[in-house]
């Protein structure tokens, strides 16, 4: 069962401007990623479930956040279906972000009342997502569509809430475009969390990446 209400979650998200992505079958690992995001600021992780037993990774990894990890948002992404949704709610999934429009996963979270971001990629799937309730839009991906999208879709309909995901980076330049253009936040992955960063364990240079980008965004709002 989430330990946060929809409007608590979309408020954090808000909040911080960004939430990192991330995922790996190791369940220790995780668990480090998980800390160094948190002591660099971090209040919101989005596990991105794509791997065999997956749902047994988040699920011993919530019961972290929940005992040693106070305050952090736990949430799944690339959620296909609506079995999947549910399984992830009871698991304790906090929100769940879907890479398609699907309304029968927006049933599925509203009727717990859970946060819901599904991937969006025109102005009409995203009138009809927030039709459904959406708080929150994410876009993707948002490499594909860039900043110049979100400032299309901010003209006629100002009071769109947009997530990016995809071709986000933590630097300058790049949320300087994304925030500049009216995204209330950002989804970050391996840019982040890189490659690097999980084979070298290297934990610390994570924890201080998480602080200088949420710095920066801070900075541009």
């Amino acid at each position: 069962m989430a330990q946060f209400t929809r409007l608590e979650v979309a408020q954090a998200m808000k909040d911080t401007g960004m939430i990192p992505l991330f995922f790996h079958n190791d369940l220790e690992l995780s668990k480090n990623i998980l800390k160094a995001c948190y002591d660099g600021g971090a209040r919101l992780l989005e596990f991105t479930a794509r791997g065999d037993f997956a749902h047994e990774v988040f699920g011993e990894l919530t019961k972290y956040a929940v005992k040693e990890l106070p305050g952090i948002i736990m949430g799944v992404g690339s959620v296909t279906d609506v079995a999947q949704a549910s399984l992830y709610m009871a698991l304790g999934a906090n929100f769940i972000v879907t890479p398609v429009l699907r309304e029968d996963i927006a049933i599925a979270c509203n009727r717990r009342k859970v946060l819901w971001s599904p991937g969006c990629g025109s102005l009409t799937e995203i009138a009809r997502a927030e039709e459904l309730g959406c708080e929150i839009v994410k876009l993707f991906p948002g490499d594909i569509y860039g900043p110049q999208f979100v400032k299309g879709v901010k003209g006629p309909q100002p009071w769109t809430s947009i997530m990016p995901t995809g071709g986000v980076s933590p630097t300058m330049e790049n949320l300087k475009g994304w925030f500049s253009a009216g995204v209330i936040c950002v989804g970050m992955g391996s840019q982040l969390i890189s490659k690097e960063i999980v084979a070298n364990r290297d934990y610390a240079a994570l924890e201080q990446k998480v602080k200088e980008a949420l710095a920066i965004i801070e900075g541009l709002r």
